[in-house]
């Protein structure tokens, strides 16, 4: 049957007095998966035959759109669209089994089926693990993207790496965090399908050999696999799919015979466990040699696999590489991939013959680039001795490409030497290097290769091209660009917060869901109280789900009745969630010293997880447990004030807490966050935001009116100008009471049972450098969370502000962000 046929079946499955294909293969692997448990009818069980029946339909999916695109043309004028190959370190995916049978219209069946196994569809879908392939904002930014190749039935493949153990699992301990394996996949994945036909052979080592013709060729001394695993990710209003491959990395070699005849077990399989080792965590710790060297090689890996699939496929379809970067796109997110031009010259010139010029032609005319931070040192760049001794080839290739960039920057701006040496793809240690070590600059290799180069938020573009690529921007003007992120309405809102989807499909229809613009009706219904008792009921339910889960987990109980105040992304001292904590610390003593005022009652939640080397950062998660422990204890206090850190942040989690938050808190220092996409998703289901004017905040504020957000803070050249002037933090505690207040209790101990060293080193860093502005906007904030507290003793007002912020959300979807993309850098036009 074709996919179009089991579609047409599958939308009146529910109606259905017949068994459709999809609910017999749901039976026969059912019995196949009760047959081989010794649980009986186990949840697991349950999902796992619901995956198996889902599967089938979306593998025909998925065929029938890998045929289509195939026979899209070799004609740019035919295909304006090329394929697009997305290039990302990571791909925060969450469950699949709820957004598969969304896509399927398989819900109403899978209810019944369950219910007459004894269990409900709800607790079912909870015993799937979060695909652990992402950590933060930047994988979650990718699956979005995922979801919306297939909706607007792009060509197109999500290219990442096959973790076993994603970044870790985060445990909590004596309020301290502990790092785990996050073992995901130790009871199977049943949504991976294995392509034994996509296997690659990926070097390292070796040395680079000449030619008698003068050509050169790199002999590597250790050869990996890249094995090939698809996720399927389905469209949810057409049959199109798109694929997530992931690359899996196993030796090339056998185990050594000999040795492990001899005994020495350990030694004949050492290249084994080293080739596997490459898959084992995301982003391992690379403050040691042996971490740096593990994530150069995972980059080159997931690059060099990637480009072959893409080029042997291209072959497969056409009869020439010339037109290779017309029909095909290679996107880089952010600097992890920014190999990526250097192995496909590599591949084109050694593998493949070409000149250096027709190679640099398809280069330029594929590669595109997302920078997604204003900070150097974010900026990824590699020791040369690292790159040298894994990959030689590369790194000629990459000095030879910058003595060409070189040579046509001096012939434009002669005599600027500084500039040369600021733009230049090696770094060459100077003062504002590392130390005297000359190490590869990422970005600047992305963006010399690159046709085009965008940032992710108005702000964040221009600052792009205002402060760390200046230079570059001055060469290449017409190369920079912004497009804004998106988020997709279908996880983000259908399936994560369904009861809202109903209440908004009643008033102004379903048509939101594949166009998010339609939302803007809800605005001339703001002040329909019924409406606003209404969204207020449903928030109050998954507020009441968001306390169980927390009492649960915690064995905290919160009340909600209270405002329930949320801070949920990566612990940086940039994103602060460390103001957030100096503010509950000033609400408690304000509580303690006047318990008789009109205090709104608040319940904050903070979650996220810090880098396992970033020891800033989980002393700002210990001191949320501190204070935590000591103010929900306080009985002075009560329900007027929690604290909570729920720990192992992912889709999942986020997808019960951002339905249940009534505020968000998005306060980066001003000119520091690129975008974010959780303020997207707060906003969409309802919360008001607390925020500076940063990233997309400010694009939110000018879509629902910036009167329905709390903006507080220093903008960006007030950041500037402090800085520029000296900033001096001491000041500001010594001229605030309250502020000073809080500071002497935690370098007191008043929260670390008496132990004043615990936070010396956080409260000296506050004191004496105060990198991002805590201090100078500490009033602005605590005065901004007053207003909050006014608005939110008056329901009727709080419910029309928060409708407000949902109507103005249409424009920040992913499926616009996408559109945007190929008007702009993957369409044929784009590179005109």
């Amino acid at each position: 049957m074709k996919a179009s046929s089991i579609f047409a079946t599958l939308k009146t499955a529910a109606m259905s007095s017949s068994p459709t294909p999809v609910q017999a293969a749901f039976k026969l692997a059912l019995q196949r998966e009760l047959r081989s448990s010794v649980d009986g009818i186990s949840r697991e069980a349950l999902l796992r035959a619901a995956a198996a029946a889902c599967r089938e339909p979306l593998g025909e999916r998925w065929a029938d759109t890998q045929i289509a695109d195939a026979k899209r043309g070799d004609d740019p004028l035919k295909a304006p669209v090329r394929r697009v190959h997305y290039l990302s370190m990571e791909f925060l995916m969450g469950r699949a089994l709820g957004n598969a049978i969304a896509a399927l219209g398989l819900e109403e069946t899978l209810r019944e089926a369950f219910a007459a196994q004894g269990q409900a569809l709800p607790d079912v879908l909870e015993r799937e693990p979060d695909a652990a392939l992402g950590n933060g904002g930047l994988g979650r930014l990718a699956a979005c993207f995922l979801d919306s190749f297939a909706e607007l039935g792009l060509p197109s493949f999500g290219y990442g790496l096959r973790y076993q153990y994603g970044m870790f699992a985060q445990a909590i301990q004596d309020g301290r965090q502990v790092e785990q394996p996050d073992d995901w996949m130790a009871l199977g994945n049943p949504w991976e399908v294995p392509r034994p036909e996509a296997s690659y052979r990926v070097g390292f080592g070796g040395r680079v050999e000449v030619d008698a013709d003068g050509s050169r060729r790199w002999q590597p001394t250790e050869h990996l696999i890249a094995q090939a695993y698809d996720f399927i990710v389905p469209a949810h209003h057409s049959q199109r799919v798109s694929t997530l491959r992931q690359w899996h990395a196993s030796a090339a070699a056998p185990i050594d015979f000999q040795a492990f005849c001899r005994g020495a077990h350990a030694q004949a399989a050492k290249h084994r466990v080293a080739a596997d080792s490459l898959n084992w965590v995301l982003y391992p710790d690379d403050s040691t040699d042996p971490g740096r060297e593990l994530r150069l090689k995972q980059e080159a890996f997931l690059v060099s696999a990637s480009l072959q699939d893409l080029i042997a496929r291209h072959l497969r379809e056409f009869s020439s590489l010339h037109n290779l970067g017309k029909l095909n796109a290679v996107h880089l997110n952010d600097t992890h991939p920014a190999l990526a031009p250097a192995e496909l010259m590599r591949l084109l010139l050694d593998e493949h013959g070409l000149t250096w010029d027709e190679a640099w032609t398809i280069n330029r005319q594929a590669v595109s680039y997302t920078n997604h931070t204003l900070m150097p040192e974010a900026l990824e760049t590699w020791p040369l001795y690292l790159f040298e001794a894994l990959l030689p080839r590369h790194m000629e290739i990459i000095f030879e490409i910058n003595q060409r960039f070189l040579d046509e920057v001096r012939a434009k701006f002669p005599g600027d030497e500084g500039l040369l040496a600021r733009v230049s793809l090696i770094d060459e240690g100077g003062p504002f290097g590392h130390g005297g070590e000359r190490r590869v600059r990422m970005a600047h290799l992305a963006i010399v290769a690159s046709h085009r180069v965008n940032g992710v938020a108005a702000l964040h573009s221009e600052l792009m091209v205002q402060t760390i690529f200046a230079d570059y921007a001055r060469i290449f003007p017409e190369r920079f660009h912004n497009v804004t992120n998106g988020v997709t309405p279908r996880r983000w809102l259908q399936q994560c917060n369904p009861q809202l989807s109903a209440l908004i499909d009643g008033r102004i229809g379903k048509g939101w869901r594949q166009d998010l613009a339609q939302l803007g009706k809800l605005k001339g219904l703001a002040d329909d109280a019924g409406l606003g008792q209404q969204f207020g009921a449903v928030k109050r339910a998954n507020k009441e789900r968001l306390a169980a889960l927390i009492r649960r987990e915690l064995g905290v109980a919160v009340s909600p009745d209270s405002l329930f105040d949320v801070q949920i992304k990566r612990i940086h001292e940039y994103k602060r969630q460390l103001l957030n904590v100096l503010h509950v610390i000033a609400r408690y003593q304000a509580i303690i010293a006047d318990p008789t005022a009109e205090w709104t009652p608040r319940t904050v939640v903070i979650a996220g997880k810090a880098a396992s080397a970033y020891q800033m950062a989980k002393s700002i998660i210990q001191l949320a447990h501190d204070v935590g422990r000591v103010v929900n204890s306080d009985p002075r206090v009560g329900d007027r004030l929690k604290l909570v850190f729920l720990p192992n942040y992912g889709v999942s989690l986020a997808e019960t807490i951002i339905p249940a938050a009534d505020l968000s808190e998005q306060i980066s220092t001003a000119g520091t966050e690129a975008s974010g996409t959780g303020n997207m998703k707060f906003a969409l289901n309802g919360a008001l935001t607390i925020g500076t004017w940063d990233g997309a905040n400010i694009e939110m504020a000018e879509a629902m009116g910036v009167e329905n957000m709390f903006v507080f803070g220093q903008r960006t050249d007030a950041v500037a100008q402090i800085k520029a002037l000296g900033y001096d933090p001491r000041l500001y505690v010594e001229q605030n009471l309250q502020l000073k207040a809080v500071m002497d209790a935690i370098s007191g101990g008043e929260f670390s049972n008496g132990d004043t060293s615990r936070y010396r080193a956080l409260v000296d860093n506050l004191l004496g450098r105060d990198t991002y502005l805590l201090m100078a906007d500490f009033a602005d904030y605590v005065a901004t969370q007053a207003r909050v507290d006014a608005l939110y003793r008056d329901p009727a007002g709080w419910n029309r502000c928060a409708i407000l912020n949902v109507a103005g959300m249409g424009w920040f979807s992913a499926d616009r962000t996408i559109a945007e993309y190929v008007e702009r850098v993957w369409s044929v036009r784009s590179l005109d």
